[in-house]
């Protein structure tokens, strides 16, 4: 297990992270650090890799990006900016179409669209902190997929900037993607053993 950051500050911020152990991988949500150890499991491995390849591939000669960790997505609030954001994530993908958002260090701003894989150390942070950060941050998309259950949650943003709307599919279903018109998975082959 790796080492905890020594608690010092109230909040930290990307500049904070990374002065701290490079072999350590964390995320910050409203300036409180998240260990992102112990690695996930084979499973979940298993599931973002089939997913990712169905998005690059659709992707590989559009204008938009997609990315697995490590890729820091940086969420600044209105008096932050990319050094002194206070929330910092590593989405198991990141999809970014604004070329502008994307610097050395990854993402600067709202991607297009986040998918976080659910496991048992993630689940909770994922589904309550994570939905309601991605939200105010104005991501379009955000995609919860449980490999345990074989199921896809999708939240998409509203004209009030709102995940009001959502969608569940199972495990041989295809799901449209909102953001990425054309694009379906297919959901089978994501959850396949």
């Amino acid at each position: 297990m790796a080492n905890p950051v020594p608690v010092t500050l109230d909040r930290y911020c990307y500049a904070d992270l990374l002065t701290w152990p490079e072999d350590q991988r964390w995320e910050l949500i409203d300036g409180i650090p998240y260990d992102m150890s112990p690695a996930p499991t084979r499973r979940h491995q298993k599931v973002v890799s089939e997913l990712f390849g169905q998005f690059w591939l659709f992707l590989k000669d559009k204008p938009c990006d997609v990315y697995v960790p490590p890729f820091d997505v940086r969420l600044p609030a209105l008096d932050e900016d990319g050094m002194t954001a206070t929330t910092v994530v590593q989405p198991d993908i990141t999809i970014v179409c604004d070329k502008d958002k994307l610097d050395e260090r990854g993402c600067l701003g709202s991607p297009t669209l986040v998918v976080e894989a659910l496991s048992p150390g993630t689940a909770k942070k994922d589904l309550r902190e994570k939905l309601h950060t991605y939200e105010r941050s104005g991501v379009p998309e955000y995609w919860i997929i449980s490999p345990s259950d074989k199921t896809l949650m999708v939240f998409t943003l509203d004209e009030q900037g709102r995940y009001s709307t959502h969608a569940v599919y199972g495990d041989i279903e295809q799901a449209p993607v909102k953001v990425l018109p054309g694009l379906v998975i297919d959901l089978a082959s994501v959850f396949a053993e």
